[in-house]
């Protein structure tokens, strides 16, 4: 699917301290060191300090390659400790406070607001390789101003089609309804609803139609003014009500139901992101943009993944150096590539990671995305935004499903 890209090795006689814990283990194995050479010669990095970073299993071979030239540079000791990444953020807000934790860890961009607001995460500063990064990637780990985070990886959703079904790419979602059906499979189009809805999904839909989940200041940061409502949240929700009478949108289609069907044949297209590549391996694929149902192009949401500093460690400065001149690498962030098929935020590495066509597909897909909003009150809206959406394709009023769940969104927000 995607070339490989191989980490420079040389013999550096280095060792790494790998923990592995699913949460709070202290049991401490040590093993080999993989050798690279040093990310950045010209780094000025302090002499000496220790750093303990989180990271979980996917993105810890890239992590400690890169921690292993840190310490040759630098003299500096890095242990690093293995965790399911379901278990961070939890253990990461309740460690912090109590002065233990690591210094840094890895994390996605939407946890900042409740980092935030338990005063458990640090500023960072890239300097002038802020402007080294893709766009939305910094604007995503940016909260009141400031910025939160290293970026490593954006990921979006996209439409994923099968060649050898549809040779071309649908310009609309009516286009692509069609080509489905002439293609004659048991889907025209896969995507994936469940039984709580599936709101993340449909989003890009729904941007189509200009109802954003919230209204974006003029510098692209998210304000608390709920944007679902109005004329262009009804006629989405109207338009998925009839979506669903046609059965081009079922609630039967769960993610595994969309991915093991597309996988066998039955529909030319799947809406869903780069975790999906693993089942589809043996397949002609093309990566296309969502096409829009309404006016507005279709802007899915974008993730980023990336790193976050401990405000309560004492080697802040000795952090910010390892993540901006060691993680903040053509090498390094294609090797997170490598791990995780997610496009790479530095852009450099993306550009690199975009020779092969299924990561340019989703680079490209992704230029209209918007960051998940990471602002507290995004918690109220997911509380209902999925059960209205499923209600509606269960066949309830749309209008009516959908002013009530703007009402009662407003009314969590007023609380």
């Amino acid at each position: 699917m995607r070339r490989s890209i191989p980490l420079v090795a040389a013999a550096l006689g280095l060792s790494l301290t790998l923990t592995a814990c699913s949460s709070d283990s202290d049991d401490t194995t040590t093993t080999p060191a993989p050798t690279t050479p040093a990310a950045n010669e010209s780094s000025e990095a302090p002499a000496g300090g220790e750093l303990t970073i989180w990271v979980d299993e996917t993105r810890a071979p890239a992590v400690e390659a890169a921690a292993v030239a840190f310490e040759e540079e630098t003299g500096s000791t890095v242990t690093l400790v293995q965790k399911n990444f379901e278990d961070i953020r939890a253990d990461f807000v309740t460690q912090v406070p109590t002065g233990e934790g690591p210094d840094i860890t890895v994390g996605q961009h939407d946890w900042i607001g409740e980092l935030t607001a338990n005063a458990v995460v640090a500023p960072l500063e890239l300097g002038e390789k802020a402007g080294a990064f893709e766009p939305v990637a910094v604007d995503a780990f940016t909260y009141d101003g400031q910025v939160y985070g290293l970026p490593y990886a954006v990921e979006s959703v996209a439409l994923i089609r099968n060649t050898e079904l549809a040779p071309e790419a649908p310009a609309t979602w009516d286009e692509m309804v069609e080509m489905g059906t002439e293609a004659g499979t048991e889907y025209p189009t896969l995507i994936q609803v469940g039984e709580k809805g599936d709101p993340y999904t449909m989003y890009p839909l729904q941007t189509s139609f200009g109802a954003n989940v919230f209204t974006q200041a003029e510098d692209g940061s998210y304000t608390t003014e709920l944007a679902l409502g109005g004329e262009n949240g009804t006629a989405f929700a109207q338009w998925l009500s009839e979506q669903a009478e046609a059965g081009v949108i079922d609630d039967a289609v769960t993610y595994d139901v969309a991915v093991a069907s597309f996988a066998e044949g039955k529909s030319p297209f799947i809406i869903g992101g780069p975790w999906m590549l693993e089942s589809f391996e043996d397949m002609k694929l093309a990566i296309d943009p969502i096409p829009s149902a309404g006016s507005n192009p279709a802007a899915p949401f974008s993730g980023v993944a990336g790193f976050y500093v401990s405000a309560q460690s004492d080697q802040q400065l000795l952090a910010t150096d390892f993540l901006v001149n060691f993680m903040a690498t053509e090498e390094a962030q294609l090797a997170l590539y490598e791990a995780g098929d997610r496009t790479p935020a530095l852009s450099a590495a993306a550009e690199a990671a975009a020779s092969d066509p299924i990561a340019a597909g989703f680079r490209a897909a992704a230029e209209t995305a918007v960051p998940m909003p990471a602002i507290p009150e995004m918690a109220a809206v997911w509380n209902f935004w999925g059960v209205t959406e499923l209600e509606i394709i269960n066949g309830g009023d749309p209008v009516e499903l959908w002013e009530k769940m703007v009402t009662d969104i407003q009314g969590e927000l007023e609380k």
